[in-house]
């Protein structure tokens, strides 16, 4: 079987502190880190087991914080890459921390999706970051959250990027009809995909690739189709992905998040991704 799997362990906690993110306020303590990294043992043996199993395996972690700057996302992220039988090893990161290790990773099989925080990081800092990721040709797109007081940030950045770095632009949703049609203009010269992000996708009922083939996995094995659908369909370690697939049409209103409505196949974006879906950077951005 090919699956893909989103993780999520026990860290809740970021070095940035971002006014429009609730993980920034929170601190984790040493026992709830050891629980984390326990939990990704725990993840990582019974990956290890699935090559005897025959299944193919993409991961992609988003924690609730910045799980880089702990050493054992970083290690758990060089072993994934040079597995046989996983195909892709993604992470959400402000990457903040040291890149020393990647050259560590496989190239051909690792991949970061980016966050760009103003306010939180310079401009040159955070450009260095990217440009050594961009030197050692490790996949990586990068983006940031369209609130009006970023505008400026986000169109410097794309600016300094590389031209072949896409850069895109999450809608920001917490307030209804956020943006006027000039500032729709503005962003989608900035990131030509916007667009597709602005709309929640009715989605009540619809087919999906969540709970068939993509899971959620928190980090003590609870597994859901999706991370906004609280449904636990099963356990990763007990029930296995043999036990865990079927076909299960969404069961929420709408659908509004980049890692989630990407499985919707009715919008087919494996057409504008390609093998790159994950890490969210479109075919014509691929090197």
């Amino acid at each position: 079987m090919r699956a893909t799997l989103y993780y999520r362990g026990a860290l809740s906690s970021c070095n940035y502190d971002c006014p429009y993110c609730p993980f920034s306020k929170t601190t984790d303590s040493k026992a709830t880190l050891a629980k984390d990294k326990q939990q990704l043992e725990n993840f990582m043996s019974w990956v290890r087991g699935q090559e005897s199993a025959g299944h193919r395996l993409s991961i992609f972690f988003n924690p609730y914080g910045e799980a880089l700057v702990h050493r054992w996302y970083r290690e758990a992220m060089v072993e994934l890459s040079g597995l046989p039988h996983v195909d892709k090893v993604a992470v959400q990161t402000n990457l903040s921390v040291k890149l020393d290790w990647t050259q560590q990773l496989a190239r051909e099989k690792a991949a970061f999706w980016v966050t760009y925080h103003p306010g939180q990081t310079s401009e040159a800092n955070f450009l260095r970051q990217c440009m050594t990721l961009y030197e050692q040709r490790i996949p990586f797109s990068v983006g940031s959250v369209g609130i009006r007081s970023a505008f400026d940030a986000i169109g410097e950045l794309r600016k300094v990027l590389p031209e072949d770095v896409y850069l895109w632009v999450n809608a920001f949703k917490d307030r209804k009809a956020y943006y006027t049609e000039e500032e729709k203009a503005y962003l989608t010269q900035i990131d030509p995909h916007f667009q597709l992000n602005v709309p929640d996708y009715d989605s009540l009922g619809k087919a999906c690739g969540a709970g068939s083939n993509v899971f959620y996995v928190q980090g003590a094995g609870i597994v859901k189709r999706c991370y906004s659908d609280r449904r636990i369909i099963g356990h990763l370690y007990r029930d296995g992905l043999e036990g865990l697939t079927a076909d299960r049409p969404c069961g929420m209103k709408a659908c509004g998040c980049y890692i989630g409505y990407i499985h919707m196949p009715e919008l087919e974006l494996n057409k504008l991704y390609g093998s790159s879906l994950l890490e969210r950077i479109p075919a014509g951005y691929a090197r």
